[in-house]
């Protein structure tokens, strides 16, 4: 699978609502994001996507900022106005939690736990937050950062756990990975379901491969899960809006089409 999988969710989308344009891959070395940025204009672009590792540094890059993408740290989408300025947004948040949502998944009082305190972390509070789930567990395997996230957050109630305190999943309505292990040519993610109720649902941020060690282990206990790639699906939809003029749907047949290899 390519490391970005956004040309096949855009294109699809400009040809099932026949819009004249295209979405390629544009690879950029992190020194040449500046001057690729401020060529955007010219060279009839309506807008991009970023993908790691360049997130956190389009921040400083782009002349407008929407407080979203400036409270998490990271822009995924730059659109380029009608007078030729960069607008900064992030979408990933939007498609955190519309992955959850018409998964089924229905927002209640108890703790979520997050595991994880990077970049998707800060997604995926930001996220949870906005379902009203402000009763956060991080677990992480180093505090340091985990409260430097915490921070960033200062309306929730988060508490910070070690890797290994699994007692933090005892009252869990949702276990959500925002870590990279599980995912293809990472560790696998080595962490004890035993204490998770049989109610909680669990949702990896992972989507290659796209039943993760994570989520077969949690299906076996019967648990709801939720793959990743809804989160993918649902967060290139404010972005193509954007680029596009056109509110697109994500439906089983995108599904189909973004994973095979046609």
């Amino acid at each position: 699978m390519d490391h970005s999988l956004s040309p096949r969710i855009h294109n699809y989308w400009l040809n099932k609502y026949g819009i004249d344009g295209t979405y390629i891959s544009l690879p950029i070395k992190p020194e040449d994001m500046e001057p690729t940025l401020r060529t955007l204009p010219t060279r009839g672009f309506s807008g991009i996507n970023i993908t790691v590792p360049h997130k956190e540094k389009v921040l400083a890059l782009v002349d407008h900022l929407e407080p979203l993408a400036r409270q998490i740290g990271a822009v995924n989408t730059v659109l380029v106005r009608a007078d030729g300025s960069l607008e900064g947004r992030n979408t990933d948040v939007y498609g955190f939690t519309q992955n959850l949502l018409t998964a089924g998944f229905k927002p209640n009082d108890r703790p979520a736990v997050l595991l994880g305190a990077g970049g998707a972390a800060r997604a995926g509070i930001a996220g949870l937050i906005d379902m009203g789930m402000t009763t956060i567990f991080i677990v992480n395997r180093t505090t340091e950062r985990a409260e430097i996230l915490a921070k960033v957050f200062p309306k929730a109630k988060i508490s910070i756990h070690g890797w290994k305190d699994t007692a933090a999943l005892k009252e869990a309505a949702l276990l959500v990975n925002a870590t990279s292990l599980g995912m293809q040519g990472q560790p696998e993610l080595d962490l004890s379901l035993d204490n998770l109720p049989r109610d909680a649902w669990v949702n990896d941020m992972v989507y290659a491969p796209l039943v993760t060690p994570l989520l077969k282990r949690a299906a076996d206990r019967d648990h709801r899960t939720v793959d990743g790639l809804g989160m993918l699906l649902h967060q290139a939809r404010p972005a193509f809006a954007a680029f596009f003029g056109v509110e697109p749907e994500v439906t089983d047949d995108l599904r189909r089409h973004v994973l095979s290899k046609d």
